[in-house]
């Protein structure tokens, strides 16, 4: 099977109950490997291959695309893992 492999994956990653060790990260990958990531912990994008390093001073030009990358943590990851613990821990 010919072809190419592209994917983004979004992670919320934390330790502590309270969530105030929470990270974003979001990586852009192509055939398996990461060609950019941004890290909220960083607050910008990283490139790791020729085209990622375009790809991230691109996306760290565009203020728009990077405040809401920054707020991410707040506006994505702590109500989605507020829900799921939540779920969880009510049920144990």
């Amino acid at each position: 099977a010919d072809g190419y492999y592209e994917y983004t994956m979004a992670e919320c990653v934390y330790s502590t109950s309270d969530y105030s060790d929470m990270v974003f990260l979001v990586s852009y990958s192509f055939n398996k490997v990461v060609d950019v990531q941004f890290n909220s912990t960083v607050g910008k994008f990283v490139g790791y291959t020729e085209e990622g390093v375009k790809y991230a001073e691109s996306f760290n030009k565009d203020q728009a695309i990077l405040q809401q990358s920054k707020a991410a943590v707040d506006t994505f990851c702590r109500p989605n893992v507020q829900l799921d613990d939540s779920s969880v821990l009510d049920k144990a």
